[in-house]
């Protein structure tokens, strides 16, 4: 058994110990740790991490095929092959035959496979999620559809959501690298996000404020940033009648209602549910006029200062740890506000800033991207034909995807995932991927009681990636690594190194 528990018992001294920036010959393996998933043990096809070719490749906005392997396993998912509505209809038929089954043993069975779907479907979006992270070449939107599906969090469990939540993360994805003002209103006509905040029970005389809240306090302003408790409430009116409707047919409206009918998908605004009354949001007058109302609103909170600044913020912290330079906040948050929101341009100002670069190394890793570096670091250029073992190693770390409960989304700071209870769990995360993680091999249908296909450890030390890293390595990681009596457990004190934990 490999112990490695020992060399690292100091963990918060080690983690203050880590060397603020890699060595030169290390930096594209730091680029690729910062703005990807990690360095990938894949040979590498295009210009190297950091170079001006990469960066305008993860900038532009269009996607990159996957290898054909992985596109092969997407492709067979039943979230790839079926529109969301017929998702949503679908499992929502099972759910109202269960309420008609009278005979027990029969409604438990039904039961049973309604919860087997609903787990299943989202269970395929984090699949999806993690195939993606591990070998799409469009490492930054990769990065960035999971900070935004953070930002702007729904969680699986809530309702139907189940069945919703990949086609939301496939909307955030697409809108990943493009203007922050269709990502946000991408976000508000989703039904995930609509059932999740519970603004389809939003209406006229029964006015929910769960959503327009938190899309103040949260997805643009933030806390403290001049807007008011009225500004919720004149928001909440706004957004009456905004919701999601299952039904085929449209709902009989008025002739005068009619015109203001919106339908796509399972998104509706329906108009008899609105206020039409005039509102009064941040400063400006907004008169009755459907969707319109909603539209107008997404323009003021979008141009915001605020939004522009409480954005700028959360992105910096995200890619570069706790407390990024206000200077360097400042300036993303000035070509926000210039670009009109243009997300590639506000992470150009931060990724070529000096600031940035002089950060590499410092930043603290979430369990997404612990988890993810290290297999891609270990088994990149080997297709993983089962990621259930992934899932639950970030969700043994505390950080399940699609899992969080409240709306502000996973915290971003390092104190949130470096407590010892947290980092006994990677210790024992890095010696099963350290050791050859068979089970990423093996068959998801595979008989549980069949051991898997033998998987040797990957040669980790051998790696080019790790011999150009080796000279900035910090002297305890190097005593430890030392002791390693086999490749295995080499590798495991290494993923369980205070400067792997880094990016």
């Amino acid at each position: 058994m490999v112990r490695i528990a020992c060399p690292w018992m100091m963990v918060p001294a080690l983690v203050a110990a880590m060397p603020a920036q890699a060595a030169d010959a290390g930096r594209e393996g730091a680029w690729a740790e910062r703005l990807g998933w990690g360095p990938s043990a894949a040979p590498e096809t295009g210009p190297p991490p950091g170079s001006d070719g990469w960066l305008r490749h993860q900038l532009d906005d269009r996607i990159d095929p996957l290898p054909p392997a992985i596109q092969a396993q997407i492709g067979g998912l039943r979230i790839s092959r079926e529109p969301v509505a017929a998702l949503v209809v679908g499992t929502d038929a099972m759910q109202r035959d269960l309420k008609a089954i009278t005979d027990p043993e029969q409604k438990k069975a039904a039961r049973q496979a309604y919860q087997k779907a609903m787990n299943g479907l989202a269970d395929e979006a984090r699949t999806r999620f993690i195939l993606r992270a591990l070998y799409s070449p469009d490492q930054l939107r990769e990065r960035m559809t999971w900070f935004w599906f953070n930002h702007f969090n729904v969680q699986a469990g809530k309702r139907d959501i189940r069945a919703m939540v990949g086609d939301y993360e496939e909307t955030i994805r697409t809108h990943a690298l493009g203007r922050y003002r269709d990502l946000l209103e991408a976000t508000l006509r989703h039904p995930a996000m609509l059932r999740y905040l519970d603004n389809d029970k939003n209406a006229a005389g029964k006015i929910n404020e769960n959503y327009a809240r938190e899309i103040m306090e949260l997805h643009s302003m933030g806390v403290g940033s001049g807007y008011t408790q009225s500004d919720v409430q004149e928001l909440a009116r706004i957004l009456t009648g905004v919701g999601v409707d299952q039904k085929p047919d449209a709902p009989k409206l008025k002739p005068a209602l009619q015109p203001y009918y919106l339908r796509a998908g399972l998104f509706e605004f329906n108009p008899a549910r609105h206020d039409f009354g005039t509102k009064h949001f941040l400063g400006h007058e907004i008169k009755g006029s459907g969707f319109a109302e909603v539209e107008q609103a997404l323009d003021l909170i979008a141009d915001s200062p605020a939004t522009a600044s409480h954005v700028s913020r959360r992105i910096a912290t995200y890619f570069m740890g706790d407390d990024p330079p206000p200077a360097l906040v400042a300036r993303m948050a000035a070509t926000f506000r210039q670009t009109h929101g243009d997300i590639a341009a506000v992470l150009k100002t931060m990724i070529r800033a000096r600031e940035f670069s002089g950060a590499l190394g410092s930043g603290f890793k979430d369990p997404v991207g612990y988890t993810l570096s290290a297999v891609r670091l270990g088994y990149g250029d080997r297709t993983v034909i089962n990621v259930r073992p992934i899932i639950g190693w970030i969700r043994q770390m505390g950080e399940g995807l699609y899992d969080h409960e409240t709306p502000d989304g996973y915290d971003l700071s390092s104190a949130a995932w470096s407590a010892p209870g947290q980092m006994a769990a990677r210790f024992d995360i890095a010696r099963q991927i350290g050791g050859g993680a068979a089970r990423l091999f093996q068959a998801p249908d595979a008989d549980p009681a069949m051991p898997p296909p033998p998987s040797p450890p990957p040669a980790l030390k051998d790696s080019p990636i790790l011999a150009a890293r080796m000279p900035s390595l910090g002297k305890p990681t190097l005593a430890a690594l030392g002791q390693a009596k086999s490749p295995a457990e080499w590798n495991a004190l290494y993923f369980s190194s205070p400067d792997f934990m880094h990016r």
